[in-house]
């Protein structure tokens, strides 16, 4: 080995003595460094670990009378201290054993419970924390935790502190409110009545019923007030309530209001107001519950229409109704029976009729009421005493009265007072009699009364009869018709004859004078009588009622417009009837404008059989008949004529 490979490992070998040194001098001082880390992370422990004592001291010291529970916990959910409501709430003792919080929270909310606890490192505090968590008996809670960080010296988070609220009761009764609010909305969307949520008369909510009832959307209800699309029927009540229900004198009121739909009609709703106070008892919203009724209300005002118009009927009908129930206690009557008799509304209702109104046999009440139970309806006369003890007879048309399940309930009676009649059929014996006693000129005038214009009648009758029988296959249904009218018209002529039969003896002390209402009797002669169509009746001023026998007045006007009717030739003929009142004397006159009649006729008329111009035309005993009748009321007839223009005859009949 020569010098200079000598040389070269002597250099090599220093080199790598120099390295080593090097390593040796760098691993001591990383080993001092280690040693220094591993000597301040013991300190810096230590100095933790006697700060959490200090802090856990210090906070024993102000939470011990706490009432929630007070838990204070690490970085990792290890609870490091809890006051005693704490200890009981949760069931554990942190002393005895250990307890991270994160165990215990439900599973429901661990992700919640993460993302909180982030939050709770990022911003310090965490307010309004719910959760669900387990007890160590294994009890579901909920709670409200409020919580901050705890920090040392250095403002470095090392704990957490937080109050706990048991609030089980009061999700409880929240879940509960939630469920009740989801059914009532259920309700409310369901319900039949439109409800309407307003504050200051603005809509503010609606349910599907009352869209659907007007037609607009929510929505567009939303833009609108309760003025915009109703109206009261009362508006001053109506503004009246609502002021009431502003100043809290009122909780609740009920309307009928109109309320305008979309399509431009609209619809009457039965409308019930009720406020919704705040604690201090001021007005905070209005609900409405609203009830259509328009069709209620149509159906109310055709029965209502119905009920005035058969009411005002049976109130002004002649006849008396009455309504018993089954016991014969009277339930209803009109006024009709009230002036029959004599007695007031109040002084019937409630009592039994028989009773009240005296029946002379009351057995035939008690037999026809029997007869009602079973259905059966007829008519019957029976004598009564009214209320002033006068005697007096009633006809009775009685029938069943039913519940709406068929079940006679009593009997409803029509009651006509026939007491005139019977009375009339007294006089009509006596004046047969006095008819038999007559002198022979009135004897003779009944003989041609009798013969000579009721035989005719009854050859007319014949003929009517006969006509119907032989051709009743052969007529139409007017051919018919005109024989019925014409034996309608026959039966009328001959009762006025038989009136005039029983009257022709009566004199002055027998008349039978009542009131009669002179237009009735001329508007029953325009009935009986045949009036051409070219022939019109007009009654010129309204005619009074007078006091006469009812028969004679009757013949005396139906004479004189016969007269006239049949001596009208004219396409315009006109019979025009009128009246005046004189100081003793009521005046009637009957124009014509006719034929006329000569002036030497003008008395010649008035005797027996004394007609002009063929007996076609006349009997020749009708004015007779007028004459007579002026003459028993004290009275004059006389006639103004003029050929060819017409006649007036004039005639007064004294008061």
């Amino acid at each position: 080995m020569d010098n200079k490979e000598v040389t070269l490992l002597k250099k090599a070998l220093e080199r790598q003595k120099k390295a080593r040194q090097q390593a040796e001098r760098i691993l001591e001082e990383k080993s001092k460094e280690l040693f220094d880390v591993t000597h301040h992370l013991k300190e810096s422990n230590s100095k933790l670990e006697n700060l959490l004592n200090e802090k856990t001291s210090e906070l024993d010291g102000v939470f011990i009378n706490i009432i929630d529970p007070y838990v204070v916990m690490d970085l990792k959910f290890n609870v490091i201290n809890m006051n005693n409501s704490a200890k009981t709430f949760l069931g554990y003792d942190h002393t005895k054993e250990s307890l991270n919080l994160a165990s215990i929270v439900h599973h429901d909310f661990i992700a919640y419970t993460a993302q909180s606890f982030q939050s709770l490192i990022e911003v310090g505090t965490l307010k309004n924390y719910r959760a669900k968590i387990l007890t160590k008996a294994k009890e579901e809670k909920w709670v409200l935790i409020n919580s901050s960080l705890i920090y040392n010296t250095d403002r470095k988070p090392i704990a957490a502190q937080g109050i706990v609220r048991d609030i089980t009761q009061e999700m409880e009764v929240k879940q509960l409110l939630a469920e009740q609010k989801k059914q009532l909305n259920t309700i409310v969307e369901n319900s039949p009545l439109g409800i309407v949520l307003a504050v200051e008369d603005k809509i503010v909510k609606t349910n599907t019923t009352f869209v659907e009832l007007l037609g607009y959307t929510e929505n567009e209800l939303k833009e609108m007030s309760v003025r915009d699309i109703s109206a009261p029927e009362d508006i001053a009540n109506s503004e009246k309530l609502i002021v009431q229900m502003n100043k809290g004198e009122l909780d609740k009121f009920s309307i009928i209001k109109k309320y305008y739909k979309k399509d431009g009609g609209f619809v009457l709703a039965r409308t019930l107001v009720s406020a919704v106070k705040d604690e201090k008892g001021k007005v905070d919203y209005q609900v409405a519950l609203v009830e259509d009724i328009t069709k209620e209300r149509e159906a109310e005002e055709r029965l209502r229409n119905e009920r005035e118009k058969y009411s005002s009927i049976i109130a002004n009908m002649n006849l008396g109704l009455i309504e018993v129930d089954n016991d014969d206690v009277i339930q209803m009557v009109n006024q009709s029976f009230c002036t029959m008799s004599g007695f007031d509304r109040e002084e019937l209702i409630g009592n039994k009729a028989a009773k009240v109104v005296q029946v002379q046999e009351g057995r035939i009440i008690d037999e026809k009421q029997a007869e009602r139970l079973v259905g059966k309806s007829d008519s019957y006369e029976v004598e009564v005493r009214n209320k002033k003890g006068q005697s007096r007879h009633w006809l009775i048309s009685g029938a069943p009265r039913y519940d709406n399940n068929k079940n006679v309930v009593g009997s409803i009676g029509i009651h006509l007072d026939i007491t005139d009649q019977k009375q009339l059929e007294i006089q009509k014996e006596k004046l047969l009699e006095e008819l038999e006693k007559s002198n022979e000129g009135l004897q003779e005038y009944a003989h041609i009364v009798s013969h000579d214009l009721k035989s005719p009648l009854r050859s007319i009758s014949a003929l009517a009869s006969w006509l119907t029988e032989d051709y009743h296959d052969k007529l139409d249904d007017n051919g018919k018709f005109n024989l019925q009218q014409i034996q309608e018209k026959i039966e009328g002529m001959d009762g006025l004859i038989d009136g005039i039969l029983k009257y022709s003896s009566i004199n002055d002390a027998t008349l039978d004078n009542t009131l009669v209402d002179v237009n009735e009797v001329v508007g029953g002669i325009r009935e009986i009588i045949f009036v051409p169509e070219n022939v019109n009746i007009v009654i010129m001023n309204p005619l009074p009622s007078i006091k006469v026998d009812k028969t004679k007045i009757h013949q005396l006007f139906q004479n004189l417009i016969s007269n006239a009717v049949v001596n009208i030739e004219r396409t315009d003929g006109l019979v025009e009837i009128s009246s005046k009142e004189n100081t003793s004397h009521w005046q009637f006159s009957v124009k014509d404008n006719g034929v006329g009649i000569p002036k030497e006729y003008h008395e010649k008329i008035f005797k027996v059989f004394q007609s002009i111009g063929n007996n076609q035309r006349s009997t020749g005993i009708g004015l007779s008949i007028v004459k007579k009748i002026v003459d028993v009321y004290q009275g004059k007839i006389w006639l103004e004529s003029t050929v060819g223009e017409g006649t007036t005859f004039h005639f007064t009949l004294k008061k």
